[in-house]
């Protein structure tokens, strides 16, 4: 009796078709992983420019608060970027650093601009975007401080 439930689970376990996964079908699943990941991809990197450009935004206005603040304490606003960083020779009344060196450049590694007299204004402070040229659209776009 019992060679007779061995041998029938033997057949049985035999008989069944075998399990598993074709090749194309594993090549179509490799497919769609890698399609989605692309997607994904893209759109967290495209996110990531708009972070930078809207902490471009925050960081010209902090940079303008930082030149005020050096404008108060000395009496004239600031030659370069550089005097708030470290102490130009005819400087009375500093007491900086205003700003660290990396604050100078925007967050794609460009240094900002600032330029004394302003075009509209006693100065003017602003990044060239992502491209790190004048004008443009989007992350590409200028930013003025207001």
């Amino acid at each position: 009796m019992q060679s007779m439930k061995t041998s029938h689970l033997k057949q049985a376990h035999y008989a069944r078709p075998a399990q598993g996964f074709t090749l194309i079908e594993i090549i179509i699943v490799i497919v769609l992983i890698g399609l989605i990941a692309t997607i994904v991809g893209s759109r967290i990197l495209g996110g990531s420019d708009r972070a930078k450009f809207k902490l471009a935004q925050t960081q010209v206005d902090t940079m303008a608060s930082k030149v005020e603040q050096y404008q108060q304490d000395v009496g004239s606003l600031p030659p370069t970027l550089d005097a708030l960083v470290k102490a130009p020779g005819n400087s009375a009344g500093w007491l900086g650093p205003y700003a660290k060196p990396q604050e100078l450049n925007d967050p794609w590694g460009h240094p900002l601009e600032y330029h004394v007299p302003g075009q509209s204004g006693p100065y003017d402070l602003l990044s060239y975007g992502r491209d790190g040229k004048p004008g443009g659209d989007s992350v590409d776009a200028d930013i003025h401080h207001q």
